[in-house]
């Protein structure tokens, strides 16, 4: 019987169920599509790699003798002699040798603009016929002034065969004729630009040497002839098997998607969670509408246990339709993904489809609105039966003071774990901010009935002097079921807490950079590159010629080894470095020599370093070198912790490339920076920014990543406002009877509806304001936690903030239109006969 119940709730009430439902199928959209999305990607590396090197069966390579970084701009590995290649083929079992030389080169389109900056990679290397690509149409390049380009860049591009390119690589710009177009398949927006391989040399390593060499067998196994080939290598170069390189290519590629799938889910669970508070509320407001309906059912027979089946059968049955639903709708969203990561080229492939998505979006969907549905079903199931003979028959409530309890524990524990969480406290940080962040949410969510009457008083005071009756009914509605208002409110406030976090947060960087720009940085000009990596340092000897320009200082970046530990390090001619950064030494002397080493004051205290002390140092290429700490200098961000000796930092570095570089002029002004500019004519890649450029440089960089992260926040806001449209239709449905008294005694369908938008707006209003200042307090919490790392400034973005409560309103009001049109439509005697 009590299944046919089930089912017969399910038909009857569609529309509320739909609404429910839709909460579900938003947070099951993203986690599904994430799974689905970087499944289809790594499949599409998986079949990219498969090709590449297929043939290969051992890669000689130079040992890695520093781990590489993120901060790092060159790779870590030395290249490797090209006579090297004569001697292994000589190695019984090899068949062919093939030198490989790689590096940055980007092409420049027919409308002056780069075809890609930053973002996927540009790749420059020898062409070697037979190897990974083949030739589309026209020929292998030869000769130094001849290039070839893949087939989608070549679109973007606007060239054809025959046509005379511009080549934008780490040194000046060449022009060169493109003679044949490559054929890659879908390389995701990477371009790929091949040379002949003395020109690859020149251009993009080092005349007379190799990034690596491949080895194709003879028909002997990839380890037995590892085995041999690494017998006869010198002490600093090495040997893996093809397979074991394809393996590291793969993990690369793993490692990023691993990043970006953590990155979509967590934001997918957001929405989850945001979601669960409207189901919630949701089947709260539907058991209380049902009230007299169970307690009936328990009149007549039912137990406790049948009628909690009852409604978590109707939840369980939301939970399906909305996981499918969203399942489905991930679907599309992997596709929309992918087809912005899809560089248009042939070669591009399917969704790949596996049952990861699928146990994932039943099992979240699910189980969240089993969870949210289970409170309010067994509050059902405490109805007396004798209740059902009561007109005033209302579900049993927990007391507010027991609330107030819960709640204030699980916040305070909650920022306890944030706080830790910033600290970098415990193994996992950021599991600790994440947990901690959650009891916050959940804490104020149980607070929220408490907070909501003294300031729904406050923010609806105003109601009735404004619009009159509407507007006192409105308030008081608000307040007539705190726990209603405070659940619907919540739902709203988890999103605009974590935007408003982040906008804390960016003000704070955008402030304090701001800050160190002004102290610490005393070049009239900056010299940044668009593109990825670094810059020839030919680029700052040509500014350094410039008609006014007084200085021009090329500032490098690497990684070396410090007793065993892996440091960053800045170098550059200290002359320059000391003028640029404004940098001001504590003790020593910048006079570096061949094996100085600067570093901070915060660096030299946890290392217990003082003037003279020698530290044993590796560099990239495997040298070893004794570096003799010369000075120590007031924390500088420009700068970072550590100057190397420019002369030890160039002696082992194949390949020198400047990340920035530094100018003085004799008179700053439009003449100083156009003559600079000129002097970067061949570099289109280089940028020339003054101190308030390189200020709103940096904040663009900023705001493009709130914009991000506001983008993957918006879907628990519109959950939210799904949520402030449910709450508001079943509430127009739970009041029947009144609007139909209210129309009775005079008020217009105008004010009908006023009434319901206004208790709309100051529901939405309110949690905008609990989100705003739990976004606040997190920022802040944040800001200090980072406070020694740069970020030294609170900045709390006053107007930002102001707007987001007036989108707060407008959501509230957005979300009330189509319950007041409804409530507006009610036949005024049949809402008065309703019971």
């Amino acid at each position: 019987m009590m299944t046919k119940v089930t089912l017969r709730n399910l038909t009857a009430h569609k529309l509320r169920l739909a609404l429910t439902a839709l909460s579900v199928v938003l947070g099951v959209a993203m986690v599904a599509g994430t799974f689905i999305f970087t499944d289809s990607m790594s499949k599409q590396f998986d079949d990219l790699f498969a090709g590449i090197g297929k043939n290969v069966a051992v890669d000689v390579r130079a040992k890695q003798a520093v781990q590489s970084g993120s901060d790092e701009q060159v790779s870590s590995r030395p290249p490797v002699p090209a006579a090297l290649a004569d001697e292994l083929r000589k190695v019984e079992g090899v068949k062919d040798v093939v030198g490989n030389v790689g590096g940055y080169a980007a092409v420049i389109g027919k409308n002056g603009k780069t075809v890609a900056t930053l973002g996927p990679p540009q790749m420059g290397m020898n062409w070697v016929n037979g190897g990974d690509y083949d030739i589309q149409s026209g020929r292998a390049p030869q000769g130094p002034s001849e290039v070839a380009i893949d087939e989608a860049t070549m679109k973007k591009a606007g060239y054809g065969l025959g046509d005379r390119a511009r080549i934008l690589l780490q040194g000046p710009t060449q022009t060169m004729t493109v003679v044949g177009v490559i054929k890659t398949g879908n390389m995701m927006g990477a371009t790929v630009t091949a040379f002949d391989t003395a020109t690859a040399q020149r251009l993009l390593l080092k005349p007379g040497y190799f990034n690596d060499i491949q080895l194709v067998s003879s028909g002997v196994g990839e380890t037995v002839l590892r085995d041999r080939v690494a017998r006869t290598l010198p002490g600093d170069v090495e040997a893996i098997t093809g397979s074991a390189l394809r393996d590291e290519l793969k993990d690369d590629i793993q490692q990023l998607l691993s990043f970006l799938q953590v990155l979509l889910l967590v934001f997918g669970l957001i929405a989850v969670f945001v979601g669960a508070f409207i189901i919630f509320n949701t089947f709260s407001m539907l058991v209380a509408q049902r009230t007299r309906e169970l307690a009936l059912l328990r009149a007549i027979g039912a137990s406790r246990r049948q009628v909690t089946r009852a409604v978590m059968g109707e939840a369980l049955g939301v939970g399906i339709v909305g996981s499918t639903i969203g399942l489905l709708a991930g679907v599309g969203l992997a596709a929309g993904l992918q087809a912005l990561m899809s560089d248009g080229s042939e070669g591009s492939t399917g969704l790949t489809f596996t049952v990861t998505p699928v146990i994932w979006s039943y099992a979240v969907g699910v189980t969240i609105t089993l969870i949210s549905a289970y409170f309010p079903s067994r509050r059902a199931a405490k109805i007396a039966p004798v209740a059902a003979m009561r007109d005033d028959v209302a579900l049993p409530q927990r007391s507010l003071r027991r609330r107030a309890g819960i709640g204030s524990a699980l916040t305070v524990l909650g920022a306890g774990l944030v706080v830790a969480g910033i600290a970098d406290a415990g193994p996992e940080p950021l599991l600790l901010l994440g947990i901690g962040v959650g009891m916050v949410f959940i804490g104020v969510a149980v607070l929220a009935p408490i907070l909501s009457k003294p300031v729904i008083r406050v923010l609806g005071g105003v109601f009735p002097r404004l619009f009159g009756t509407p507007g006192r009914l409105a308030r008081e509605n608000a307040l007539r079921n705190p726990r209603r208002t405070a659940a619907t409110a919540s739902a709203l406030m988890i999103g605009l807490a974590l935007v408003s976090a982040i906008n804390v947060v960016n003000s704070s960087a955008v402030a304090s950079i701001g800050r160190s720009v002004d102290r610490q940085f005393g070049a009239d000009y900056m010299i940044i590159s668009e593109t990825q990596g670094g810059f020839s340092p030919d680029a700052i000897k040509a500014v350094g010629q410039a008609p006014g320009v007084d200085q021009a200082t090329a500032m490098y970046v690497g990684n070396i080894n410090v007793n065993g530990k892996r440091a960053s390090v800045l170098s550059g001619d200290m002359a320059g470095i000391t003028e640029g950064a404004k940098l001001k030494m504590l003790s020593g002397s910048t006079d570096l020599g061949a094996d100085g080493l600067l570093v901070d004051e915060d660096t030299a205290k946890s290392n217990d370093y003082k003037v003279g002390s020698t530290l044993p140092a590796q560099f990239t290429d495997g040298a070893r070198q004794q570096l003799r700490v010369a000075g120590i200098y007031e924390k500088n961000d420009v700068i970072g912790s550590r100057l190397l000796s420019e002369q030890a930092y160039l002696a082992h570095t194949a390949k020198p490339l400047a990340f920035m570089g530094m100018v003085q002029v004799a008179t700053p002004g439009t003449a100083s920076k156009q003559a600079v500019e000129g002097a970067l004519r061949d570099y289109p890649n280089l940028q020339v920014q003054d101190r308030s450029e390189v200020k709103e440089s940096f904040q663009k960089q900023l705001d493009q990543v709130v914009v991000f992260f506001t983008i993957l926040l918006a879907m628990s806001i519109i959950i939210a406002a799904v949520g402030v449209i449910n709450t508001l239709a079943l509430s127009v449905v739970e009041r029947t009877r009144e609007i139909g008294l209210l129309r009775a005694v005079g008020v217009s369908r105008r004010q009908l509806r006023r009434m319901i938008r206004l208790e709309s707006v100051v529901i939405a209003v309110f949690g905008a304001l609990l989100g705003i200042g739990i976004g606040v307090a997190l920022g802040a919490a944040v800001q200090n936690g980072l406070a020694d790392q740069g970020l030294d400034i609170l900045k709390i973005p006053v107007v930002t903030l102001v707007v987001y409560v007036v989108l707060g309103g407008v959501i509230g009001m957005l979300a009330a239109l189509w319950p007041a049109w409804r409530a507006g439509r009610m036949d005024v005697l049949k809402a008065i006969a309703t019971e």
